[in-house]
């Protein structure tokens, strides 16, 4: 079964178990990536790097923030790597039609970004220096607030 077609996720948490979702039951409601290759073509790369920030949300109010950063190199020289954070969190007054109290979100995903980001290499031009910038952008990915 491709991991597209699999119904079920699983979450890394900080300090906490993994947990596993249905994901039709935690829809994105917010998220942020980016990716990193050399040479012309991603297929062919000897390195590449992916650095991913995302938000789900439970009907119940129940929020998954986590970040993952993927580097895969070609060189003996060289280990590839995975991190991993996130963070669940209860968002009060969360409903089928509203995410509830942003506020709560935009603290996950501030910490979530830090955790994440103070974990990856700064030597090698595929580790820091993203997130910082995933954070902003998937805050801005949030559902507008009507004012």
């Amino acid at each position: 079964m491709a991991q597209q077609d699999n119904p079920f996720l699983t979450v890394t948490l900080t300090g906490a178990p993994p947990v596993r979702i249905k994901k039709e039951d935690w829809p994105v409601i917010a998220s942020a990536e980016d990716k990193r290759f050399d040479g012309e073509v991603e297929y062919r790369a000897d390195r590449k790097a992916t650095w991913k920030l995302t938000v789900r949300q439970n009907k119940d109010g129940r929020t998954l923030v986590y970040a993952v950063h993927q580097y895969e190199t070609c060189f003996k020289s060289e280990a590839s790597r995975g991190v991993r954070a996130g963070q669940l969190i209860t968002v009060p007054n969360a409903t089928d039609e509203s995410i509830g109290d942003a506020e709560p979100i935009i603290t996950a995903i501030q910490q979530v970004g830090a955790e994440i980001e103070s974990r990856l290499p700064d030597d090698d031009g595929y580790g820091a220096g993203v997130f910082p910038r995933l954070v902003h952008e998937c805050i801005a990915d949030l559902p507008a607030v009507e004012i």
